[in-house]
């Protein structure tokens, strides 16, 4: 009914006789309807509900319009348009601080710049979801090495997610002095308050909600489900949930809700007694019984919707001291009396901000049997960077559940299992790739350029080398006859000098790093 047009004469005829619909809700969709007809602006209020006792839009006469309205009975939540959406919400996604627990990938790049899955790059997830659903305007902040994502990111999306009609972007927020702060980004929310006078103008456009997403996350979502779930609880803020086991709980920050979704309580990883204690009724977030009795326990995502009006409160007013989202903002919005509501997200996610969940992660996706993502989804692709790379070639060599990026070459009597080949890799003959996370290169190298590294070692891997359980960051030269396999089983070394690094057992090859033939580590 609310996608059926009305024409002129009936909006006019229903502003001017204050005609309203069954139950009177003020700011109904039919009022604001008629507003957006008259060149007025529609104001925001309590929104109507959709029970609708019509027969289907083809069976209805258009001539009595003004019966369809008012046979509507108002006690249903309305839906929320993919227009409204792209309208209303702003992406905010947090780019984090130095990256520390995934350096050295993070020594010469931004966190959410780190490749991911052969082709990709981790801001390409968040992003993605957000055009998936709708949400265009999109802010990244980050505060160290942000010139590959801003090169990245521009080069990607700014030129496809805006229109004639629609104004779209994706851009980096760097850390920077100001008259009114001197400091860098001290956390996350910190990071928010600094560019909230950049924020308040997208609210003067329209903008009524912000979207704030992590940079480190793997998972499909349509935040569409996410915000309609926030507007019609009319919530100030709502918090993306995700049901796990007890074994999961005590590694996340957990919350216990109320019979309607609204949370009471926030425990930060507890134990024992204190873990027991918040045990909560999931099907009231719409989880199947089953499920809920499997997943007693809620974990904040660390991701969230929030009226604008409400953040800008607890930043600028209540809370001007609060760094960080998750530890001060959320909890303070509830002793302030803000409706805080929960969200069951209950699909797929991975927080791989760490080394060892990031490497567990990517080599998740080869095997097919196991893998719970996938980049390709018709109806909700993972984009990324078009880059126009040749087909990858694979010269009389093995391959088994692997993914290999474009532009490949992988020579003859090479054999690669369980890993992930980034673009432009050139593995050598006679190699053998197992369990490895290979990321490949910026650029094709030419002679004369390799001319200028000591021996003329070419980007990749050399013949006859060996690569076992590690990682290896674009750009990396490893000679002939090398072993990466880390043979003394060692969990933590710092080895920045020689062009490595190992962290939870899992050998790091630094990016442009030169490894010698010969090398066994």
């Amino acid at each position: 009914i609310y996608n059926a047009p009305f024409n002129m004469a009936f909006a006019q005829k229903q502003a001017c006789s204050g005609m309203r619909a069954s139950s009177s809700v003020p700011g109904s969709m039919a009022q604001r309807s008629a507003a957006r007809a008259l060149g007025r602006a529609a104001p925001r209020a309590a929104r109507p509900t959709s029970k609708v006792a019509v027969p289907r839009a083809q069976a209805v006469s258009v001539p009595d319009a003004k019966q369809i309205i008012t046979s509507i009975e108002y006690d249903a939540p309305a839906p929320v348009s993919n227009d409204e959406i792209n309208r209303t919400v702003l992406g905010i996604i947090l780019g984090g601080g130095a990256g520390s627990r995934l350096y050295p990938l993070t020594k010469k790049r931004a966190k959410p710049a780190v490749p991911l899955g052969a082709n990709y790059r981790l801001i390409d997830i968040p992003v993605s979801n957000c055009i998936n659903s709708s949400i265009t305007k999109i802010y990244t902040l980050t505060q160290f090495n942000s010139a590959s994502l801003n090169r990245h990111l521009s080069q990607a999306y700014n030129s496809t997610v805006g229109g004639y009609n629609t104004r779209g972007f994706v851009e980096v927020l760097a850390a920077s002095q100001s008259p009114v702060s001197k400091s860098w980004f001290q956390g996350t929310a910190d990071a928010v308050r600094q560019y909230m006078w950049l924020f308040d103008e997208a609210v003067r456009d329209g903008v009524e909600d912000f979207l704030i997403l992590s940079g480190d996350h793997l998972y499909r979502m349509d935040y569409r489900d996410f915000v309609k779930k926030h507007k019609e609880s009319n919530a100030d803020i709502t918090i993306a949930a995700l049901p796990c086991v007890e074994k999961q709980a005590s590694s996340f920050g957990l919350m216990k809700i109320d019979n309607q979704g609204q949370v009471i309580e926030f425990a930060e990883k507890p134990k024992g007694d204190a873990l027991k204690a918040m045990q909560v009724d999931t099907t009231v977030l719409g989880v199947d019984p089953t499920v809920a009795k499997m997943k007693p326990y809620i974990a904040s995502m660390g991701i969230y919707v929030m009226k604008a009006e409400a953040l800008k409160d607890l930043l600028m007013t209540r809370l001007p001291d609060a760094n960080d989202f998750g530890n001060e903002v959320i909890p303070g919005a509830r002793e302030a009396g803000m409706k805080v509501q929960t969200f069951a997200f209950q699909g797929y996610w991975e927080d791989i901000g760490t080394i060892e969940s990031f490497y567990n992660s990517n080599l998740a996706l080869c095997d097919p049997k196991t893998a719970q993502f996938s980049f390709y989804d018709k109806k909700a692709p993972i984009y990324t960077m078009s880059r126009f790379l040749p087909p990858s070639k694979v010269l009389d060599a093995s391959v088994s559940n692997s993914i290999i990026g474009d532009g490949c070459v992988i020579k003859s009597g090479s054999k690669v299992s369980g890993s992930v080949i980034g673009i432009r890799s050139l593995i050598g003959h006679d190699c053998k790739i197992e369990k490895a996370l290979i990321m490949g290169s910026d650029y094709y190298e030419t002679v004369e350029e390799c001319e200028f590294v000591p021996g003329c070692l070419p980007m990749g891997v050399g013949d006859n080398s060996i690569v076992r359980g590690a990682i290896i960051d674009k750009n990396a030269r490893i000679g002939e006859n090398c072993q990466i396999i880390n043979k003394d089983g060692v969990k933590e070394a710092n080895h920045e000098e020689a062009g490595y690094v190992i962290k939870d057992g899992i050998i790091v090859i630094i990016k442009d790093a030169v490894i010698p033939s010969g090398t066994i580590i």
